[in-house]
């Protein structure tokens, strides 16, 4: 038996090796020879690493860390720029911290691409992409997201998250804190916490989250103190409570939030009851908007929220400024548009022009604040009545995701090349989308 041990060990111990030497397979799939200069090698798990971790490990600039399909427990941290992790499957690779571990990968480099694979079952993030030493410490702050005291910001430059699906986790699906110039496209959250993708003390963020799923979460997408070539387009947030948020909040630095662009999204139906309970309070509201400053929404559909379909609202001490909601379709909501202040902050220089809705608070806000409007222009305010949140469920009980699609030639194809600064969408190609976006692939139905 000792024999048979050492044995095992003594190959594990050379494929580890051959791998460190580059004589794993490389770009044209032979598995014999050492990494020429400059090379790049697939290391596959487990056949060339045990584990991801360890593959991650091995992995230098450039290299594709390939994972084959099976449950791999363990937390996964990318420290090595310009890697790229991905599963084989996305369904069929998980990584399942079994409510044991704070994060299921931690990406701190700069270029990696996180790609076709799940993450569930974290106390606080499925993938958390940052710059922070202490957001990698894993410190939730008293209301979600991470308070990092006298921490400078440093951010990480570069960034990819695509066909991730993030399900059941305790804080964020997909979370990207003190981070730049990244894309989160074709991916699936549920059953986050606090949201399913979050964004969050970057400016300029040079950011784009677009054509991904966001259902069954408190908040679908929450952008926090993040604007300055910030975009979020095409994508299908339906059955959250909260549809969408961005606001300013001290918890963070960067203050306040200012200057994203809000298009082409389907924000509709968020006042699901199987879903973790909103910190707040929140329920059946498409978009929020709290602090928030320049922002512009554009050519949204925003359908069947029973609260309102987007609202504006101020911090304790910052108010909302220059919003421009223009060229939505607004249908089915409790209130298509309402401005609430209910303390001394008001709004200003909010405005609207070219929607197609049905009730606003207070009345007339078409007329009244039709864009464009003088900055210090105040922002008039109303009530309504708003409906009760029902209580919620524990974020490990919410649906499990049904199959979500592929990453194309995921085995077959070498390492992504992650741009240095993504190339952003340009609003006016940007179209109104219909009420069946990405209906095939989702559990919850706008109708």
């Amino acid at each position: 038996m000792p024999r048979l041990r050492l044995r095992v060990m003594a190959a594990l111990l050379s494929t580890l090796t051959c791998v460190v030497a580059g004589c794993g397979p490389g770009d044209d799939g032979s598995s014999h020879g050492r990494r020429p200069p400059g090379a790049h090698v697939t290391i596959r798990v487990p056949a060339d690493a045990p584990t991801i971790s360890d593959a991650v490990s091995l992995a230098h600039p450039g290299d594709l860390v390939l994972v084959a399909p099976g449950v791999y427990h363990e937390s996964v941290k990318v420290s090595t720029p310009r890697v790229t992790l991905r599963g084989a499957s996305r369904d069929k690779v998980v990584i399942d911290g079994r409510l044991q571990q704070p994060n299921g990968i931690v990406v701190t480099a700069p270029g990696v691409a996180v790609e076709n694979l799940t993450v569930r079952n974290n106390t606080q993030n499925g993938v958390l992409v940052t710059g922070s030493a202490k957001a990698v410490a894993g410190l939730p702050g008293r209301s979600g997201g991470y308070d990092t005291g006298d921490e400078p910001v440093t951010f990480l430059k570069s960034f990819l998250v695509s066909y991730v699906t993030a399900t059941r986790n305790g804080l964020y699906g997909i979370y990207a804190f003190s981070a730049q110039n990244g894309v989160i496209e074709h991916s699936y959250a549920s059953g986050g916490a606090d949201s399913g993708i979050y964004v969050g003390q970057c400016k300029p963020c040079h950011i784009v989250v677009r054509n991904n799923i966001a259902e069954l979460n408190a908040i679908g997408y929450e952008g926090t103190n993040a604007g300055g070539d910030m975009y979020v387009v095409g994508n299908r947030l339906v059955g959250n409570r909260v549809g969408l948020t961005t606001d300013s909040d001290h918890q963070e630095k960067l203050l306040p939030q200012q200057d994203a662009v809000i298009a082409g999204n389907l924000i509709a139906a968020n006042q699901q009851r199987a879903t973790p309970e909103q910190a707040d309070g929140g329920w059946g509201t498409g978009i929020g908007i709290d602090g928030g400053s320049d922002n512009q929404f554009v050519r949204n559909r925003i359908a069947g929220n029973s609260n309102a379909g987007l609202v504006i609202t101020a911090t304790a001490d910052m108010s909302p400024v220059g919003n421009q909601i223009v060229d939505n379709t607004f249908t089915g909501n409790g209130v298509d548009v309402g401005w609430a202040f209910p303390t001394a902050t008001r709004g200003r220089g909010n405005c609207l022009r070219g929607n197609d809705l049905r009730t606003t608070v207070p009345a007339r806000l078409a007329t009244t604040a039709s864009c464009p409007l003088p900055a210090r222009s105040p922002s008039p305010a109303g009530r309504w009545k708003m409906p009760t949140a029902p209580g919620g469920i524990p974020f490990t009980e919410v649906a499990a995701p049904r199959p979500q699609p592929q990453f194309p030639h995921a085995t077959t194809t070498g390492a992504t090349a992650v741009p240095a600064v993504p190339v952003l969408p340009k609003t006016a190609g940007i179209p109104l989308p219909s009420a069946s976006l990405l209906a095939a692939n989702a559990r919850v139905q706008t109708s």
